[in-house]
């Protein structure tokens, strides 16, 4: 049996380095680095240049294990969830067991070897097709770790000595888990390109009936690569710990997704027999400095997952169409030079697409340049209102983040923070997560970081882990904010308190217990089971219900991840499985809409629901008298007083020891220590819900 192996002593370097077109890969990047050097603020710096790599090494790894598994045809689904569970072990044998945290970092390496080991067994023994064992450890490895830290706990407090790899710097330039990742890299490209092993795992994806057939271990060989997966997905983990100072059940969220990304748009076949390292390496690089170009540059973020799907598809697309041409050319018996031109020809289309979306990103990201306007990710504030002083005519530059970009309590926060912006006359950058994601959010301010903004604004998902890297803010100067949430106080200079958490968890307290008469069972569904400041309204909850309420009984704490329809379901098993739930409390805004809707399908007439939400997310439910009542705060209030207080901070506008602030339409705030607190919260109802239009 003949085989074309990806590496020949008969080609020319080009055919040798890039076997599959690889090169465009290369000339798209320097595409990404011209643009972004002319469009992104401090993007061709070499400080960014290291904070990429810093910021790719985790998704790194993980591709750099997915490229010989799907070069042989197969695919790994459970590379994240194999990282969040070795998160976990980690966490828990250092915090919990009181191990030190090498014998804590050897646990958590022989859990991926056990993984691997687990998805070598069920693909090589029992012949089950990867995609079908993958996917079901991908639930199996997510699920213990959620089962170990009932999908809240995480684990943080980790030395500073172990936070170093994650956070430190060799020479104060390089990332310290650099070293790591080209170990891995170089690694990898032995065992793909300068080894037996790998020429077999070409071999295998070209036909593993004929790699069988010529002697090739074949169940060994794709053993070797998914052990190799999980190890390496577990070391992975602890770099992980180490950037974000925390083990968590969600850790590697994605990550699978994203890693079979960058293989693929590295020209790795998702049929097998083809790809190279070098090729993944570029992919990987190619997705994360567009990432990155599009935050330094103050672009909206979603852009990335749109260019990098589209330019995707068209590869995979392209490369199905090369198969197939050659396939038919084997079957017409032309020469092996006639083949080998029409190789080339679906080469340069391949080449031509990557190229055009590339085009396509420049094009685009300069239309966006010209076209921002208040409404848009960046706000230029100097349109309206009377500019505050600035020094040296310097527009502050603040950039403010919400949990999740597309909640709708966010965006009508965000409505606020440009009217202060364009009152205050500073330039306002709106930029987070789609989904609620604490490592997106540390990602976001080390670009703001890099960009070197005046102020930063947090709406805290999870306060260990972005207290970090706003202590890293501070450093550079930068002043630092929290609003919604608050992170760990040193590592902020004020925090936007909506309102305390005892107002907020007394009010609904007391509504319930209106409601029920002072005596019945209800259910609370919260946002996310770790949010700090949904939790901080729980225990205040506990609280009043035992100095006041004793008739008051907590059925159970449902998490709806602040999604709607998770709520929804949610609240239908809730309806099932707690009969004598007489309220559905929920406290996060698509909550509220969400439980009501399942009340009102089910015609559960004998259940109140109430909460925290927007009035116009409920008007309907109230007006339909589904939702009693609804608590909040003005939230455009809370974005406008946001953006005012750090416009202040960042122009030293906040003198040291301040008991109150000036801030515009909101008149006189009080100020608690280091907490400018908006006020307190607000109950809508039938009476009064129509007055409101948020």
């Amino acid at each position: 049996m003949q085989i074309s192996l990806p590496l020949s002593a008969h080609k020319d370097w080009r055919e040798r380095w890039f076997p599959n077109g690889e090169w465009a890969l290369v000339l798209v990047l320097l595409f990404e680095i011209a643009i972004f050097s002319a469009i992104g603020q401090n993007f061709f710096t070499a400080e960014n240049f290291f904070e990429v790599i810093r910021l790719s090494v985790e998704l790194g790894l993980l591709s750099l294990a997915m490229t010989p598994i799907v070069i042989t045809g197969g695919i790994d689904l459970s590379v994240g969830s194999m990282m969040a569970l070795a998160a976990v072990i980690f966490g828990a044998a250092w915090h919990d067991a009181g191990l030190p945290i090498p014998v804590a970092a050897a646990l958590a390496l022989l859990t991926g070897c056990f993984g691997g080991a687990l998805n070598a067994a069920l693909i090589t023994r029992l012949n089950i097709p990867p995609l079908i064992v993958t996917l079901g450890s991908f639930s199996l490895f997510r699920g213990i770790a959620e089962g170990m830290t009932h999908a809240s706990v995480n684990y943080s407090g980790f030395p500073a000595s172990f936070l170093w790899l994650g956070q430190g710097y060799l020479g104060g330039v390089v990332p310290v888990q650099f070293p790591i990742f080209l170990v891995a890299l170089a690694a990898y490209a032995i065992l793909l390109h300068r080894s037996a092993i790998g020429r077999t795992l070409y071999a295998i994806g070209f036909s593993p009936s004929g790699a069988r057939y010529a002697g090739v271990p074949v169940q060994r060989r794709l053993g070797l690569i998914y052990f190799l997966s999980g190890l390496v997905a577990s070391i992975a983990a602890i770099i992980y710990v180490a950037h974000l100072g925390q083990a968590k059940s969600d850790a590697g969220s994605g990550y699978e997704l994203a890693a079979i990304t960058a293989v693929v748009l590295g020209g790795t076949s998702v049929f097998g027999g083809r790809g190279t390292v070098w090729g993944t390496l570029f992919g990987l690089f190619s997705i994360s400095i567009l990432q990155n170009g599009l935050r330094l540059a103050a672009l909206p973020s979603e852009m990335s997952g749109v260019l990098t799907g589209t330019v995707l598809i068209a590869t995979i697309a392209l490369g199905r169409v090369r198969r197939r041409a050659k396939t038919e050319a084997a079957h017409l018996d032309k020469p092996p030079d006639e083949a080998d031109i029409m190789k080339n020809s679906q080469l340069a289309v391949l080449c031509a697409a990557v190229i055009a979306g590339s085009l396509i990103v420049a094009a685009t990201n300069i239309w966006l340049v010209h076209s921002l306007k208040p409404g848009a990710d960046t706000v230029s504030a100097g349109t309206a209102g009377t500019p505050a002083t600035t020094t040296a005519g310097h527009r502050p530059v603040i950039a403010v983040m919400p949990k999740a970009k597309g909640d709708p309590y966010f965006v009508s926060c965000r409505a606020g923070a440009e009217e202060a912006a364009r009152e205050l006359g500073a330039d306002l950058i709106w930029d987070g997560p789609t989904g609620l994601d604490a490592a997106k959010q540390n990602e976001v301010v080390e670009s703001w970081i890099t960009r070197r903004v005046d102020a930063i604004a947090v709406a805290v998902e999870n306060a260990p882990g972005i207290s970090t890297v706003l202590r890293k803010a501070r450093q550079h100067g930068i002043r630092v904010v929290t609003w919604d949430a608050d992170a760990e106080p040193d590592a902020r200079d004020f925090f936007i308190n909506q309102a305390t958490p005892e107002g907020i968890g007394n009010t609904l307290t007391d509504e319930a217990a209106r409601l029920l008469n002072g005596k019945g069972d209800f259910a609370i569904i919260t946002g996310a089971l770790s949010a700090a400041n949904q939790n901080l309204w729980i225990d205040a909850i506990k609280k009043r219900m035992a100095s006041k309420y004793p008739g008051l009984k907590l059925l159970t704490i449902r998490p709806s991840d602040d999604d709607r329809d998770k709520a929804f379901s949610e609240t239908q098993v809730i309806l099932k499985a707690f009969p004598t739930a007489k309220l559905i409390m929920a406290i996060a805004a698509p909550a509220v809409p969400g439980a009501a809707e399942a009340v009102q399908q089910a015609g559960r007439k004998d259940i109140d629901v109430i909460g925290l939400s927007l009035p116009n997310l409920c008007k309907k439910y109230v007006h339909d008298g589904v939702v009693e009542a609804v608590v909040l705060w003005n939230t455009r209030d809370l974005g406008y007083l946001t953006v005012y207080t750090s416009t202040l901070l960042a122009q030293n506008k906040m003198p040291a020891g301040a008991v109150s602030l000036q801030a515009g339409r909101l008149g006189q705030i009080e100020i608690r220590g280091s907490e400018v607190i908006l006020g307190k919260p607000v109950i809508f109802n039938k009476a009064n819900i129509d007055l409101f239009d948020f």
